[in-house]
């Protein structure tokens, strides 16, 4: 074994060094010796950066060089656990037990394995045993917090969080962890008082500063968020988020130049954003500036054609504006980016529907329906375009399966009492007919409207004259 120690290279980064020997002594016939730090160094470097072979390899030769060190063969463990040989990594943690019964790691170790086979209550049970042996209890208090996240436990996991706090009021990790249990609880009030105690001790935050701006604005407190941001962006003038925010809330506000102003702030501090564009966007056209909107629209979708957003703002700025052809334009190039787009398909059926495209119309309505929008006003809006169609019997099915979503609904029996008679069905027409009086009388206005000639019949107005009188005592 060639004797090429470390000691001679004390200028240069020991990781790096020791990366560089063995990558060296890999290529040639030569054994260089490692100290063990040296492989634990070594070997950590190649599971951060996802080596697992090389990783292997460093751990094999760690280990013949050294083998009673329990760090290398905790290693090995992590990366047996990694590569998900569970088994294996038990039995050689069984062994390391009956070495080292007292080592946090061990049980850390045990943990992870526990975990990733979904038995968090055991894992939890093994990082309170490595709780009483650590001498970094804020990394095992980190780890139990996850755990009992796994099984929404969200105040066990807040308490292990606020430990971690206790120990290093820095750990914006922990602070974020807390935060999204006070979320998950829906306590904005316990997060507020929470947020406003740390603050005491760390007025110079701006993550808290910003965290309280947002527990502000689910409280719809938006001065005190306002006030919260200013003071985040205060600490750290170049904190993006906290202009964002500030943005949104000043929208609220109505107050869209100073919005503006915030986001055009983002947009000197780093890359553009397709959210700010798209707030800007929004900003203007609350403002009546349409082409400075349509302008910074075309922007948002541009640096990111998947944010649907920015193609539902830019189709919406026509629908208000019934410029249905371009509407349809943009709508249509959203649907060739993601076809799976409920929001998008919703579009295309009242868009269709306003140039009387009814058979574009039709298939708009049908993919939305199988995109899982169940929504009362797309039944029907759907069953009168297949009605329009000429398909009255198709519209029927439409609106029988409606009725599965929304039983005894007026709007529903109406439209069916609607469909029926004019399919010459007189007995189920009155069957829906009278459901649809004795679910509310005085909607029956609406078949009127969309069946004249129906509602106009003899028979008709004399079911309806029937349940009229009863309906006025």
């Amino acid at each position: 074994m060639k004797d090429d120690s470390p000691m001679q290279y004390g200028s240069y980064d020991d990781e790096k060094l020791a990366v560089s020997r063995f990558e060296s002594m890999l290529k040639t016939n030569d054994v260089f010796f490692f100290d063990s730090q040296e492989f634990e160094n070594i070997i950590q470097h190649y599971l951060e950066l996802g080596k697992v072979a090389l990783a292997h390899k460093a751990i094999k030769l760690g280990l013949e060089q050294h083998p009673t060190n329990t760090t290398l063969k905790l290693l090995q463990v992590e990366l047996l656990v990694f590569e998900n040989k569970l088994d294996l990594a038990e039995k050689l943690l069984d062994e390391l037990y009956e070495m080292e019964p007292t080592n946090d790691e061990v049980f850390i170790q045990k943990a992870s394995i526990l975990s990733k086979k979904d038995q968090h209550e055991k894992a939890i049970d093994s990082l309170k045993i490595a709780l009483s042996y650590t001498n970094d209890p804020s990394d095992v208090y980190s780890l139990l917090g996850m755990e009992y996240l796994f099984l929404d436990d969200f105040e066990s996991a807040k308490s292990c969080f606020l430990e971690c706090l206790a120990d290093d009021e820095q750990d914006y990790s922990a602070l974020y962890n807390v935060i999204y249990c006070f979320d998950y609880l829906q306590d904005p009030d316990g997060a507020i008082s929470f947020l406003n105690d740390y603050l005491d001790g760390n007025p110079y935050s701006e993550v808290a500063w910003h965290q309280l701006g947002k527990q502000f604005i689910e409280k719809k407190m938006l001065k005190e968020a306002l006030a919260a941001y200013d003071f985040a962006i205060i600490c750290d003038d170049t904190f993006i988020g906290a202009y964002l925010e500030k943005g949104k809330v000043l929208e609220a506000l109505g107050k869209y130049n100073e919005a503006i102003e915030n986001y055009e702030i983002t947009l000197q501090l780093d890359d553009p954003t397709s959210f700010a564009y798209l707030r800007m966007g929004l900003c203007h056209e609350h403002l009546g500036n349409d082409k400075l909107a349509l302008s910074f629209y075309r922007k948002t979708v541009h640096e990111d054609p998947l944010l649907d957003k920015g193609w539902i703002a830019i189709t919406d700025f026509y629908l208000k504006q019934k410029n249905y052809q371009k509407a349809r334009y943009y709508n249509n190039k959203a649907i060739n980016i993601d076809s799976e787009n409920v929001a998008y398909w919703k579009r295309s059926a009242r868009i269709n529907t306003a140039l009387n495209f009814l058979e574009e119309a039709d298939l708009a309505y049908k993919k939305t329906i199988e995109l899982g929008n169940y929504e009362l006003q797309t039944w029907l809006a759907w069953a009168k375009v297949q009605h329009q169609l000429g398909e009255t019997e198709d519209a029927v099915h439409t609106l029988l399966q409606a009725s599965e979503f929304y039983p005894e609904n007026p709007q529903i029996s109406y439209h069916l009492a609607g469909l029926y008679f004019s399919l010459s069905q007189v007995t189920k027409g009155q069957y829906h007919l009278k459901n649809g009086l004795m679910e509310d009388f005085d909607s029956h206005i609406m078949m009127e409207d969309l069946f004249p000639k129906v509602f106009n019949r003899k028979s008709v107005k004399n079911i309806i004259t029937a349940y009229k009188k009863p309906s006025a005592q």
